[in-house]
C-alpha cells in the first residue's frame, strides 16, 4: 500500500459490550436432550461485536475506533443481515477492502442461513454505487478471495477480530 487516503483519522474510544457471549453458541453445560432445532435469533449487537475489532487496513485502529462501523448501522431481518459502514473520507480507496473484511468475518462466524448485505452509508463515498455492487456480487467476492495478496490483507485485518471490542490485554 503506497497511498494513505486519510493520514490523520479521528479516533474514538470503543464502547463496552453488554453481552459476554453470543446467543448462538451452545453452552458446554447444556444437556444434549434440551437441544432445540429452531434457529436462535441474532440481534444487531451480536453482529456489531463480531465486526467491531476488525483492523482498519491503513491505521492501527479498529473499525469501531474510527467509527467506520457502529451499532445503529446494523439491521437484521429474518435470515438477512444488513451492515452499512462509513469510510473515514469520501475518496477512501480502502472501502472495498473494508467491506470485504466485514463480509468474510460474518461468513466465517454466522450460520449459512443468513444472507449478508454490505453497503456504504448513502452519500459517504464518491464511488458508492460501484463499491456496493462489488461488495454484494458473489462472483466478484469469490474472484477477490482467489487473489493471494488480497486474502493475506483481509486476514491481517481479521487478526484481532476475535477480541470483539475488548482491548488486547484483556
Amino acid at each position: 500500500m503506497t497511498e494513505i487516503y486519510n493520514p490523520n483519522p479521528t479516533v474514538f474510544a470503543p464502547v463496552k459490550s453488554s453481552k459476554a457471549t453470543p446467543l448462538w453458541l451452545v453452552d458446554a453445560d447444556d444437556d444434549a436432550d434440551d437441544f432445540n432445532d429452531a434457529p436462535e435469533p441474532i440481534d444487531p449487537e451480536e453482529i456489531f461485536d463480531l465486526i467491531r475489532s476488525i483492523a482498519d487496513p491503513e491505521h492501527p485502529n479498529t473499525l469501531e475506533e474510527l467509527r467506520v462501523v457502529s451499532l445503529p448501522q446494523i439491521t437484521i431481518h429474518p435470515n438477512r443481515i444488513h451492515v452499512e459502514f462509513t469510510p473515514t473520507v469520501p475518496h477512501c480507496g480502502m472501502s472495498t477492502l473494508i467491506g470485504l473484511s466485514i463480509r468474510v468475518r460474518l461468513l466465517r462466524a454466522l450460520p449459512s442461513r443468513f444472507k449478508i448485505d454490505i453497503t456504504l452509508k448513502p452519500g459517504s463515498h464518491q464511488s458508492e454505487l460501484a463499491v456496493n455492487k462489488q461488495l454484494n456480487d458473489k462472483e466478484r467476492v469469490a474472484a477477490a478471495l482467489e487473489n493471494p495478496a488480497l486474502v493475506q490483507t483481509v486476514e491481517h485485518t481479521l487478526e484481532n477480530a476475535h477480541r470483539r471490542g475488548q482491548p488486547a490485554d484483556e
